[in-house]
């Protein structure tokens, strides 16, 4: 029942637009209402003190600091993401990006989708220790860290420059399997879910950090933007493992690790 009526709704989009506007106009749309959406939240609880005692620093951003956050994210969207989904149409349909029914098997759309999380988790991870450099922290990474409290929206505050070099980490993965529309649009949609949550400064009970090994969230991302940039670490996107391999969440290890031993005293 519930594919047949998704696959309805597929066929009523794919009937009524072009796949050029579906992926242009309507990912964009779509990648608008999913990011605000789950973004506006930790803006209202910080101004509002709800569920403060989850909240990873006591620390809150003043209204005006927000405001700033908001009017630039629409800037950079309509400025940067927009063009670059538009540009990069061509390059998805070349490498065999389809919309056409039938919708891929959900099999299909996991395990392509598995693969993307760890492909931009690899990538991201590399270049966001780059970003760390000096000279790039300075002119282009430092943007993102005026937010030494980050909520949701502060995930995709960053400059242009940065937005295009690791929104290469995003797009890669579906750029080289051509996936179908379904599945490119499913990916963005728990990409922005996953890097929102990261950033939102809170570390709730339900939260996936709390349930898979690997996975890193708020807390572990929350420490990379309160601490100094030479000494942060956390460079992942996702998970933890990379970190771990490379020693770069030392800092953050010895901290939970004191932090355990004062519970315990």
């Amino acid at each position: 029942m519930a594919s047949s009526l998704l696959e309805s709704g597929w066929l009523y989009l794919i009937t009524n637009f072009s796949e050029f506007q579906l992926a242009t106009v309507g990912t964009f749309i779509i990648h608008e209402s999913v990011f605000f959406l789950s973004g506006l939240p930790s803006i209202y609880f910080e101004r509002s003190g709800l569920l403060s005692k989850y909240k990873i620093q006591k620390k809150n951003n003043t209204p005006d600091v927000q405001e700033k956050c908001i009017l630039r994210l629409i800037l950079y969207h309509v400025c940067v993401n927009l063009p670059v989904m538009i540009v990069s149409y061509p390059t998805f349909r070349y490498m065999g990006l389809k919309s056409s029914l039938s919708l891929p098997p959900w099999s299909v759309v996991l395990s392509q989708i598995l693969f993307y999380f760890i492909l931009e988790d690899f990538v991201f991870y590399w270049g966001h220790r780059l970003l760390h450099t000096k000279w790039l922290y300075k002119h282009v990474h430092s943007v993102h860290h005026e937010y030494a409290t980050p909520f949701g929206l502060t995930s995709e505050y960053a400059h242009p420059a940065e937005i295009l070099f690791l929104g290469f980490a995003t797009i890669i993965g579906p750029a080289l399997t051509g996936p179908h529309l379904f599945t490119l649009g499913l990916w963005m949609v728990l990409r922005v879910l996953e890097t929102v949550e990261a950033h939102c400064g809170y570390h709730f009970p339900w939260i996936p950090s709390n349930f898979l090994p690997l996975y890193g969230g708020a807390e572990f991302h929350d420490y990379h933007h309160h601490v100094l940039y030479t000494k942060s670490g956390n460079y992942s996107s996702t998970f933890i493992y990379m970190d771990w391999l490379f020693g770069t969440d030392k800092g953050y290890r010895k901290l939970k690790s004191l932090e355990e031993e004062g519970k315990q005293l």
